[in-house]
């Protein structure tokens, strides 16, 4: 039984076969691609538990498969790239992706991320659920941890990226206390990056701005120069 099935979309050949292999080696059933045609081959063949999309690609770029991918699936995306600077970071969570990897990586960092965006999206073990209930309420939302799931008052199903849903099931974790900026970065390490990313002020940002455009006021507010607290009073079922 492999660790979970993988998408490889890379152009350079030596660095596609180094990561095929060592993901391979790691028990997960990899198939590769060189451009976005060869991409949608392999996914008509079987779907995948993980793409891993380069965006810097001949013909059409990772930007443009990313796009299309997302109004097709959900399916867990890791951005691999070169130009690895702040600005591209925050556009790839801007977008959606479950995580942004510059080159050049090592492959011990590549698979400790596949493993952690693939353990975000999977069903939670016995002891997770016994050690936070299934559903939480805030303001008339409702979360199902379970399925990993935000409605809003009237029941609208709200869709949230990896990253979002773990951002707020931390708020959800300690709610009408300050979390500083510095701890919210470090719980969220191996998706956003280092210290000086501002990548976790783009999270809230689009978590308030999904949460408002569904007809709500978000309840995640700014401490000045200290970090952010969820205001709302939050109930366990």
């Amino acid at each position: 039984m492999t660790a979970g099935s993988i998408v490889l979309v890379e152009d350079d050949p030596p660095l596609r076969m180094l990561t095929a292999r060592a993901l391979q080696e790691s028990g997960y059933d990899v198939r590769t691609a060189a451009t976005g045609a060869e991409m949608w081959v392999a996914l008509e063949g079987a779907p995948a538990d993980l793409i891993i999309l380069d965006i810097m690609l001949p013909g059409t770029s990772g930007l443009d498969l990313f796009r299309k991918l997302r109004r097709e699936s959900d399916v867990p995306i890791i951005f691999v790239s070169a130009r690895g600077n702040e600005q591209d970071r925050v556009l790839g969570l801007e977008l959606g992706a479950d995580d942004y990897l510059a080159k050049p990586f090592s492959t011990r960092e590549l698979i400790a991320r596949v493993g952690a965006v693939l353990r975000r999206h999977g069903a939670p073990t016995d002891a997770e659920r016994d050690a936070v209930r299934n559903e939480a309420r805030f303001d008339g939302w409702t979360v199902s941890l379970s399925r990993r799931e935000l409605h809003s008052p009237d029941g609208t199903m709200v869709d949230l990226t990896s990253a979002e849903f773990d951002l707020l099931t931390t708020f959800l974790n300690q709610p009408q206390r300050v979390i500083s900026r510095e701890r919210l970065i470090e719980l969220s390490r191996t998706r956003i990056g280092d210290s000086s990313d501002r990548s976790i002020d783009v999270l809230i940002s689009r978590l308030r701005r999904k949460i408002s455009a569904a007809g709500g006021d978000a309840p995640i507010v700014t401490v000045r120069g200290i970090g952010y607290m969820l205001r709302s009073e939050v109930e366990r079922a």
